[in-house]
């Protein structure tokens, strides 16, 4: 094989930065954002799918995108740049079809009130993504005296009215992903994991754990299927749970919830009692630094508002951000939980709509948008915000590895993608400042 730039073997001396078959750093990275972005877009595809949602325009386009990150393929910045924005593009329309196919099958979502902690009697924890899978569990599961209880990005089932109509869902138990090694071994049931935010279990709860489909580690059991009989024959031979109570907490800010108090927000606006809008979510993870997001939404004016999707909610959601009143409403949080990580769709939509009303361009609202950074399906949505023009976004706790420096300056120039800084005070009042 040879390398197209330097007519020399792959990998000899006179290949170029070498990364692949002579590939300089810059385009390595472009190709890598490319196929993290791909990534991302098939997880939330897959869901899409299993709901019956699907098109014909993604498919190609992961096809054409997979193929340009073959050796020797492609070695322009430029068409590859549009690539990765096409991909943000695409995202956008598979993050779409996900929302409509969630509530075509499952309701329209309400905001709702969520038992946090356990009930007396046995249970099954199920975590991830898939709400498809929690549907199949509750409809398996009914009569037998096993109760639900979902966990990290699981928590948005309950603000849909076919899944919370299920009285055995009982509750949500436990935090974010890094998290789960602690908690699963407290919780005595079986733990149901159906998507990629699963570690590889310890010995304390390994033969309680399974997993769905492609979703796979070792030590777990992996069900190929819909049928969650041994699932539920393990809940039966586990120790019951006991009645703990930790907290209620309140969720279901889907976008067409929000959108509905557009006058009430837009009202609020104009008369001076609401200064802000924050998004403050994305990926949570383990490492230092992630107490940052903690910090900042403390930290945010108390006549602003906070979205937050993802697990990355879980780093501010046990804060106590108090509440805004709207007239002709009430009192309601200042924290708006609008969903999974995919419910990015959500926020895009909320934003689009306040621009709108208040005939201005989403760049020019008193808006400030803060991820925290950690895998794949981050990227897509990341990309999907670049593909719309949006600009200032804040990141971190630390740049995406596969970034050059090349590569995020022109990101840098091109949008104002920054790193959130060491002194989130700081960086809040020169976001405040620029708002």
């Amino acid at each position: 094989m040879f390398c197209n730039q330097c007519e020399q073997a792959a990998g000899g001396t006179a290949c170029v930065q070498i990364g692949v078959c002579g590939k300089d750093a810059d385009v390595q990275s472009l190709q890598d954002t490319l196929l993290y972005g791909v990534k991302g877009l098939a997880a939330y595809a897959h869901h899409a799918r299993r709901l019956g949602m699907v098109d014909e325009a993604v498919d190609a386009f992961v096809e054409e995108a997979l193929f340009a990150t073959l050796t020797n393929v492609n070695f322009d910045m430029g068409s590859l740049f549009e690539l990765v924005l096409e991909c943000g593009r695409h995202n956008l329309r598979v993050m779409q079809m996900l929302d409509e196919g969630h509530v075509k099958r499952f309701g329209a979502p309400q905001p709702t009130p969520v038992y946090e902690g356990t009930r007396a009697g046995p249970g099954i924890l199920i975590t991830g993504h898939d709400m498809l899978d929690l549907y199949n569990l509750l409809e398996q599961t009914k009569g037998t005296g096993i109760n639900v209880y979902t966990h990290g990005e699981m928590l948005p089932a309950h603000m849909y009215p076919e899944l919370k109509k299920y009285p055995h869902l009982a509750g949500h138990f436990g935090d974010a992903w890094q998290k789960q090694r602690r908690e699963f071994a407290e919780f005595t049931g079986p733990i149901l994991a159906t998507t990629n935010c699963v570690l590889i279990p310890p010995e304390s709860y390994r033969d309680r754990l399974f997993t769905t489909r492609v979703t796979a580690v070792p030590g777990g059991r992996r069900l190929k299927g819909d049928d969650f009989s041994e699932v539920i024959a393990c809940a039966k031979a586990s120790q019951p749970l006991p009645e703990h109570k930790v907290r209620e907490s309140t969720i279901g800010f889907h976008h067409t919830v929000i959108t509905s108090l557009a006058d009430k927000i837009l009202a609020a606006v104009k008369a001076g009692k609401l200064s802000h809008f924050f998004v403050i979510g994305g990926c949570d993870g383990a490492e230092a630094g992630r107490n940052y997001f903690a910090r900042y939404a403390a930290a945010t004016p108390k006549d602003s508002f906070i979205l937050t999707v993802g697990c990355g909610k879980y780093r501010i959601r046990n804060e106590d951000l108090g509440t805004i009143t709207l007239d002709g409403i009430g009192e309601i949080p200042r924290l708006l939980d609008m969903g999974q990580c995919n419910d990015s769709y959500g926020a895009i939509q909320v934003a689009v709509a306040l621009a709108g009303a208040l005939g201005c361009g989403v760049n020019d609202l008193p808006l400030t948008i803060v991820l925290s950074w950690f895998e794949q399906k981050a990227v897509s949505v990341l990309l999907t915000l670049l593909h719309l023009g949006v600009k200032g976004i804040s990141i971190g706790p630390n740049p995406p590895a596969f970034l050059t420096p090349g590569v995020f300056r022109v990101l840098q120039d091109k949008y104002d993608l920054k790193l959130i800084g060491s002194d989130p005070l700081a960086d809040l009042v020169a976001a405040l400042k620029k708002g």
